[in-house]
């Protein structure tokens, strides 16, 4: 779609052109008069032809780079001087590059249960927002940034509305390649500081918070069968904290699904992961590395005070499935997950979620409401980076999330999340609500 308005952009120029061109000719003699006529078939045509492209877009059927190449060099093979004069005054390097972006304001309450009453906890207004450009190097590698406001936490990127009108931190969150190699069609490789490689179904994020952005390599792989099927394969190794003087922490993942398109819009998902931490058992919080904090989000620790450590590693094996359906013109979507760490010695190594989304926002006017249940256990996840909204962003902890989506205006979306948790031993109660307005650009 970015490379859509960008070729639209140009059309638009060329048109302004031929425009311009055939007023300055209109008091030409007669002889001028055929070309004029050329000028505005082939205007006219451009015109035809832009107008069948945006009926496309508005039924929802995405336009090919193909559909977009067709019209320019169309106009280019008129041979039109005014034409061509302009495809020739835009930069070539500005068709290499994409932009976008979003912005999200939000009123946010937290309170807890306490003496047989609701505590009245903290209120705070925050925002968000990011940044992406994308670099076309060349038909096989694109260079993509992202950068976010907010602090330097893997796991939120919310600018809190405090410090007496302070500047903010805009940071660097994304910064990777892209190899996708025409002679292997479905493979991409990735490295650097990249978005998260896997695939979590309706957006769990029961292992991994969706403000992760992963710092190493990845592979991903499609590969597509008969009957509308497809088998997607991933892998990635990264660098979790690197440590001069001694073993780094690491993370090594790999996750197989397959997603079959049945027919009336509905479509199955099933897949399997697998996640190993080196390094993690016996190390310091993770949280120390990025902030001045000691936490350790819910995980087991042992020792004390300035020595506590992880008390166990962390091999984490995942199942997942989603299921996508059509019930009163609606689509709907149900999925689950279970999870374990299989080197978990506390013994509190599993979670599983359960979840469903009805209907898509998607144009002004339209709606979406969601609504899961988990349970997550002291170490069957890596608290550090899993969900940081529920419960407060700790493991231990159980219960729901209530959403409502609503597009007030096209690319304008306003939301409402209540959260329902129980967090520790004593499954202390603790409520959130989050009401949201999101911008894309």
């Amino acid at each position: 779609m970015k490379r859509n308005c960008k070729v639209l952009v140009n059309v638009l120029l060329m048109c302004l052109l031929l425009v311009v061109t055939t007023s300055s000719q209109a008091f030409a003699d007669a002889a001028s008069d055929a070309r004029i006529d050329r000028l505005e078939a082939a205007l006219k045509q451009l015109q035809t032809e832009l107008a069948e492209l945006k009926a496309e877009r508005q039924t929802e059927k995405q336009v090919s780079e193909k559909q977009i190449e067709t019209v320019v060099t169309k106009v280019l093979d008129s041979k039109v001087p005014a034409a061509q004069d302009a495809i020739a005054q835009v930069p070539a390097w500005l068709n290499k590059l994409s932009f976008s972006g979003d912005f999200r304001y939000r009123h946010e309450t937290a309170d807890s249960y306490a003496n047989n009453d609701w505590q009245k906890g903290r209120s705070r207004h925050r925002f968000r927002a990011r940044f992406n450009l994308g670099v076309e190097v060349n038909e096989e590698f694109d260079v993509k940034f992202r950068f976010v406001s907010g602090t330097v936490s893997p796991v939120s990127s919310n600018q809190t509305m405090q410090d007496s009108f302070s500047t903010k931190d805009f940071l660097l969150d994304r910064a990777y390649l892209d190899w996708h190699p025409e002679s292997i069609d479905g493979l991409n490789v990735y490295a650097g500081k990249m978005k998260m490689p896997f695939y979590t179904p309706l957006e769990s994020l029961l292992i991994w918070d969706n403000n992760i952005s992963p710092e190493g390599g990845a592979i991903k792989y499609a590969i597509d069968l008969q009957d509308n099927t497809k088998i997607y394969l991933t892998g990635g190794g990264f660098w979790v904290d690197e440590d001069s003087g001694g073993v780094d922490t690491s993370l090594w993942g790999g996750q197989s699904y397959i997603k079959k398109q049945l027919e009336a819009e509905r479509y199955v998902i099933g897949g399997v992961s697998y996640y190993d931490y080196g390094n993690i058992k016996n190390r310091g919080s993770l949280e120390s590395t990025w902030s001045t904090g000691n936490s350790f989000y819910g995980n087991t620790i042992v020792g004390a005070g300035g020595n506590q450590v992880y008390a166990n590693d962390y091999n984490i094996f995942e199942l997942f499935g989603e299921y996508g359906f059509q019930a009163y013109d609606m689509p709907i979507a149900v999925g689950g997950q279970w999870v374990r760490n299989f080197a978990a010695d506390s013994g509190k190594d599993t979670a599983w979620f359960t979840g469903i989304t009805i209907n898509r926002a998607k144009k002004k006017g339209t709606w979406q409401a969601r609504y899961n249940y988990r349970e997550t256990q002291a170490d069957a996840v890596l608290g550090a980076f899993s969900d940081d909204s529920f419960a407060n962003g700790v493991t231990n902890s159980k219960g729901s999330a209530f959403g409502f989506d609503y597009m007030l205006a096209e690319n304008v979306m306003g939301s409402l999340t209540y959260y329902l948790n129980e967090r520790g031993e004593n499954d202390d109660d603790l409520r959130k609500i989050q009401a949201d307005v999101k911008i894309k650009f």
